[in-house]
């Protein structure tokens, strides 16, 4: 039986060094987002987060899932958030009403899911290592998984999510109703 010497955490390499900070710019970002009393901001913040995010998967040699999530995450939500700000007429300067006063509640209650998830993840993949190589997560091998492997859960969400969607077009008609 042949032991493979993993590399430790210190010191740690250069793609370690960048996936930590951009962590880093995506947790200040997503407590910005969170924190900030304009709404307009929040959403520039939202910007930043799934920005590092789509950094930290390029990092993780996942470049598909990177460029997926500057274009749908970056590129249509957070657009549809602010085109949903600006037609709804929603404050655009500072607003009193968006701070319900539960701040330090909702600070416990955050700190205390964060220690329990970063508890469980590092308990279970404390002795886990998985070297980088670049090819694994493009297009390629990620869409024979998917068809391959996932074909019925990718189905099966996908009638889900058209269901959703006439369920939303009938709910939002006024014109569709009982007849008088």
């Amino acid at each position: 039986m042949t032991s493979q010497a993993q590399p430790g955490f210190w010191p740690p390499s250069g793609p370690e060094i960048v996936f930590l900070l951009l962590g880093v710019v995506a947790l200040g970002s997503a407590l910005l987002v969170v924190t900030t009393r304009q709404l307009v901001h929040a959403a520039l913040w939202l910007v930043v987060c799934f920005g590092a995010l789509a950094g930290g998967y390029l990092v993780l040699t996942a470049e598909f899932v990177a460029w997926v999530q500057v274009l749908i995450y970056v590129g249509a939500i957070v657009v549809l958030l602010l085109f949903g700000i600006m037609l709804t007429r929603a404050p655009i300067g500072r607003s009193a009403d968006l701070d319900s006063g539960n701040r330090w509640a909702a600070a416990v209650v955050g700190a205390a899911t964060a220690g329990v998830l970063v508890s469980a993840v590092v308990s279970g993949f404390h002795a886990a290592y998985t070297p980088l190589e670049p090819g694994r997560g493009t297009a390629g091998t990620l869409g024979s998984s998917l068809f391959r492997t996932w074909v019925l859960p990718f189905e099966a969400l996908s009638v889900l999510l058209l269901a959703a969607l006439v369920g939303a077009i009938v709910l939002s008609r006024t014109d569709i109703g009982a007849r008088e």
